[in-house]
Formats: C-alpha cells, sequence, structure tokens
C-alpha cells in the first residue's frame, strides 16, 4: 500500500505517517510547513518507505506512481493560525480539496478528509451528532476555518456522488497530545505552557464553556479504522467526556504541581459554548472509542511540553 498524506508534518498528520509506516505502507507526506513542523517528521525521514514533499496542496501536484489512500489533513487549525493566514486556510479547504479529490480520481484512490468539529459552530444541539447541520457565522472571524471545512465536506460528498470516488469524512474534536506546538494557541498548550513557566493561566469568558479533549492515539486508531470502513458520510472522532474550561486549567494546575494562578479574560468572537461528540456512530461502524482517560494523556502532554520549556 502506498499512502499520501497532506499535511503530514503537522501535529495529527505526523502521528498518522507514524501509523501508516508501522503498518507497512509506503507514505508521501506532503506539506508547505506553514503550520507543519519539520522536527515532527525527522526520525521518520530515516525510513526508506518515507518521502517528503514540500509542496502546497493548494496548486495542482504531480505525484509519480501508485497511490492507494490519500489523507487530505493539510490546513492550519488552531485559531492563532488560521486567523494569521486566513486567505490560505479559504484556498487549502477549496482549492486543496479540489486538487486532492482530483488526484483520487486520477490514481483511484480512497480519500479521507480531515474534517471538523467547528462544523457545528456554536451549537444548538448538544451533544452534536452528525445529522445536525450547525449553527455557523459564515463572515465572523472563525468562519475561514468553518466555512473552509463545509466547503470540503461538500466537495468530497459531490466527488463520491458524481465521480464515484471512494471517500470518507472525519470530523475532529478536540485533540491533544505530543507534538503539538506550545505557540499553537489551542486551549492545551496555552495552558500547559503558562502553567509550566509559571504564568498566569488565562481563561476565557467565566470558564464555563465546555471542550472535550482526545488524545491523539486514539483518534489515530479512529482514523484508521474509518479509512479501512465502507461508510461515506461524516463519522465524529472525539472524546465525549466533557469538562469546563475553567475545571480543565485546574486540572491542568495540579497535575504540573504549578504555583500559577487562574486570570480572565473576555470571550473572544464566536467562540463555541459547548463541545462535545455524539460518537454513537463510529462505536456502531468502527468498534471505536477513546481508551486513554484525560487525567493520563495530560501527563504524557505536559511531559513532552516540560521538555520544551526547558528548551
Amino acid at each position: 500500500m502506498r499512502t499520501l498524506i497532506t499535511g503530514g508534518a503537522g501535529f495529527v498528520g505526523s502521528h498518522l505517517c507514524q501509523r501508516f509506516l508501522d503498518e507497512g505502507h509506503e507514505v508521501v507526506c506532503v506539506d508547505n510547513f506553514i503550520t507543519g513542523n519539520l522536527a515532527n517528521i525527522e526520525a521518520l525521514a530515516r525510513n526508506k518507505r518515507f518521502t517528503i514533499k514540500g509542496h502546497d496542496i493548494s496548486f495542482p501536484m504531480k505525484i509519480d506512481g501508485p497511490i492507494d489512500a490519500i489523507l487530505h489533513f493539510a490546513s492550519p487549525a488552531s485559531p492563532v493560525d488560521y486567523l494569521r493566514h486566513p486567505i490560505p486556510t479559504l484556498k487549502v479547504g477549496s482549492l486543496g480539496t479540489h486538487n486532492t479529490l482530483g488526484l483520487a480520481k486520477l490514481k483511484k484512490a480512497r480519500y479521507l478528509l480531515a474534517s471538523t468539529s467547528e462544523v457545528y459552530g456554536d451549537p444548538e444541539q448538544h451533544p452534536q451528532r452528525e445529522d445536525y447541520w450547525g449553527h455557523v457565522n459564515p463572515i465572523g472571524i472563525r468562519g475561514v476555518y468553518d466555512e473552509a471545512k463545509r466547503f470540503a465536506e461538500a466537495m468530497t460528498m459531490a466527488y463520491h456522488r458524481f465521480h464515484n470516488i471512494d471517500t470518507r469524512i472525519c470530523r475532529i474534536f478536540n485533540t491533544y497530545g505530543e507534538r503539538m506546538r506550545l505557540d499553537d494557541g489551542r486551549v492545551v498548550p496555552n495552558l500547559m505552557g503558562q502553567a509550566l513557566r509559571g504564568e498566569p493561566l488565562t481563561v476565557y469568558g467565566d470558564g464555563s464553556q465546555t471542550r472535550s479533549f482526545c488524545y491523539v492515539a486514539d483518534l489515530v486508531e479512529g482514523i484508521f479504522r474509518l479509512l479501512h470502513a465502507d461508510f461515506h458520510e461524516p463519522v465524529n472522532l472525539g472524546n465525549p467526556n466533557e469538562v469546563s474550561i475553567l475545571d480543565f486549567a485546574r486540572e491542568i494546575v495540579e497535575l504540573s504541581a504549578s504555583k500559577s494562578e487562574i486570570v480572565f479574560k473576555p470571550l473572544p468572537q464566536d467562540d463555541p459554548r459547548v463541545r462535545r461528540p455524539d460518537i454513537s456512530r463510529a462505536r456502531k461502524l468502527l468498534g471505536w472509542e477513546p481508551k486513554i482517560e484525560r487525567r493520563d494523556g495530560m501527563r504524557r502532554t505536559l511531559e513532552y511540553f516540560r521538555e520544551r520549556v526547558k528548551a
């Protein structure tokens, strides 16, 4: 098997590259390194079955030889990143999806799109099921990411229905673990970095907004199973164990043995009030649910960040 992974030098993408190499695949990693990190895949580069291709997938790309599967994970994914790169975010969700679907059509490859829980916006349904259409502000500051992913889903389903491409869509909820960037801007590296540096932990609003955090190894297992399942509509992948951001910050202070205090700042525009996946579909179709308890995953992630804070 030969598998192409866009965004393969990113947080989740690099873990996927490792998993598919472990499964015996040849892996082609495509990344333009806007947010990807070469350090994430340096160890993989010693594997003869691993190829790195520096390319912006928003532009057409030629790949010689057969491709059996394409996983499209290229995109800025944190608010800091997609607000810094709004146009590239829209392009990789639209043009990048179009280009990778065209490549799947040419190579007769199975295709998996990395979508996001952000397609649900600030949801009026809780927990969120795949049949919920969402509550998204298309012209808000977060719309560049939300709508890029919603368009990508529409494009993927159009290629499946019109060109009979063998597609999959995973809607990824908050994920954390090793290889996240400390300056990522998402809640886990933000709070953990602050705790490890002894800085005040920043909580937005009153901290009552909720998130559901899935450890990256659990997510990768779900993605791998979904790629090999015979199902074409979206599937939520995330941890249904919901926690308020304030309680989460308190957990980080406790686990890191930090003396940091918690400070409150205004809630950003269109920040979702709640976020929790209904994973009934994943349980039924894939026999999948998260196995790593949040505190165990947090300890592993804290140790990873502790080394980076020292550096």
